[in-house]
């Protein structure tokens, strides 16, 4: 009941990284005036995720961004994490152009298979987006930094994934990331429009490059993006 309970304050209360179901994060932000929820569960051998991440763009360049997760381990105490970012845009990302932003936040508590999810306690990193072919293409990259007081190192954070669109409604999703510290990961997936501009759904399939059977995993979200709140 008790983890019910954290799972239900956290979707209903949410790093904003990229769109669902990327990692690496996008120079595009939240529809000015209203809010997102991101929702997702990623399921490993040992050990299962759910993460909720609301985010809100009150002024129409500012991005703001309070959620968190909790992780549920076959062998050791279950764990959560908590996050607030800020997230601005340089340039807006245009059809067949490209677009630049910032982004800054903070984790509490960060236990949930850090590396994998290019989490440390304070980070920072700049996305970079391009539209090509009418946005049946559209490639993000980023590169940031982000300090881990557990070990007390700083590593330099990278990540390049692509968005490609199938048909209206279905897009195909490929990314890699990682740090100068340790082996890349990479997933690669769907998304699907149930209803257009408002509610998608995706699953993905990823793993640690040379890594063991133990970092793999699978995942499956939801993204709610309403066109209007306040």
């Amino acid at each position: 009941m008790k983890k019910l309970l954290l799972l239900c304050i956290m979707i209903y209360a949410q790093p904003a990284w990229s769109a669902r179901p990327f990692v690496t994060d996008d120079a595009r932000l939240t529809t000015a005036g209203s809010c997102q929820l991101e929702s997702w569960t990623r399921v490993y051998s040992n050990s299962t995720e759910l993460w909720a991440l609301p985010a809100c763009n009150p002024t129409g360049n500012l991005e703001l961004t309070v959620g968190g997760g909790y992780s549920m381990y076959s062998d050791i105490k279950d764990s959560a994490d908590y996050v607030i970012q800020a997230k601005t845009l340089l340039k807006t990302l245009e059809t067949n152009g490209w677009g630049i932003g910032f982004a800054i936040g903070k984790v509490y508590h960060p236990a949930i298979t850090p590396s994998a999810n290019q989490l440390g306690n304070t980070y920072a990193y700049i996305p970079f987006s391009a539209s090509f072919n009418d946005n049946k293409v559209v490639m993000h990259i980023n590169m940031g930094a982000l300090h881990d007081r557990a070990s007390n190192k700083d590593k330099m954070t990278w990540g390049i994934g692509g968005e490609f669109k199938a048909t209206s409604r279905l897009m195909g999703i490929l990314e890699a990331y990682g740090d100068n510290q340790s082996s890349p990961f990479a997933q690669a997936g769907v998304r699907y429009s149930v209803i257009p501009n408002l509610f998608q759904v995706d699953a993905t399939l990823g793993r640690q490059l040379n890594g063991v059977n133990e970092s793999q995993w699978i995942s499956f979200g939801v993204r709610i993006t309403p066109d209007q709140i306040f």
